[in-house]
């Protein structure tokens, strides 16, 4: 009887334990680079109307559309190579949720044209100094301002995983 119980307890804390594991879940929401806008520190996506691209917050890459499909990429097109993160205006999606931030393209594109410039912006961090050691800025992948140009941009390879038909554009 006495191991009946024993056997009880221990199921029940197993039990419990186990129970306690389901509830606890840890969120990993990705680091806004220093050059997105300040106070949206919950975005997902940016919007970046001079390059027509969107920037996936979570997994720190580019989305753009090229060759007839969005190409998720950690670096802008080499043709933005001089592209200023920076000082370009940032399209916060606050409303947006989903995968597929590119299912909007023609809206974001028709409300915020090549050059669009909303309110004030400030950046999150500084732009780096010009010369500075290691020269990278975390998360700044294709800022293109001066720094690692030629470096990281599309290469033309592309995965399968990497690319999504759509033909928005």
């Amino acid at each position: 009887m006495k191991a009946l119980k024993f056997i009880i307890i221990g199921m029940v804390l197993l039990l419990s334990g186990a129970a306690k594991s389901q509830f606890s879940m840890s969120l990993n929401f990705g680091t806004p680079p220093l050059w997105g806008p300040a106070g949206y520190a919950e975005a997902s996506y940016y919007y970046l109307p001079d390059v027509e691209a969107f920037y996936d917050v979570h997994s720190t890459m580019f989305i753009y559309y090229s060759g007839g499909v969005w190409i998720h990429r950690a670096n802008l097109p080499a043709r933005y190579k001089d592209y200023d993160l920076y000082g370009g205006y940032k399209v916060v999606m606050k409303d947006y949720h989903g995968k597929k931030p590119y299912s909007h393209f023609k809206e974001y594109k028709s409300k915020y044209g090549r050059g669009y410039n909303g309110h004030d912006q400030k950046n999150i961090g500084e732009r780096p100094a010009k010369g500075n050691p290691g020269g990278k800025n975390p998360h700044g992948n294709g800022h293109g301002n001066g720094e690692n140009q030629g470096q990281g941009h599309d290469n033309g390879q592309s995965h399968d995983n990497d690319k999504h038909k759509n033909g928005n554009k």
